[in-house]
């Protein structure tokens, strides 16, 4: 294994991730607001499933995201 390219390909795949997710995230909570489902004041409840196959990896992440 190249420690490396490794580094380099998971960062590059956790970016594409966090980019991915900010963006719907944002997205939703818009369209919620703007249609009376969300007042711009809840806190969320998050949860995001990491895969990896070939690994039998699946873990679940938890959190809060606070719109005020």
């Amino acid at each position: 294994m190249k420690e490396d390219t490794f580094n380099m390909t998971v960062r590059k795949f956790l970016k594409k991730v966090g980019v991915t997710s900010q963006r719907e995230i944002e997205k939703h909570v818009d369209e919620a607001i703007r249609s009376g489902k969300l007042k711009g004041n809840e806190s969320l409840d998050a949860r995001v499933t990491l895969e990896v196959g070939e690994l039998g990896l699946k873990e679940m992440i938890e959190g809060s995201i606070e719109l005020e």
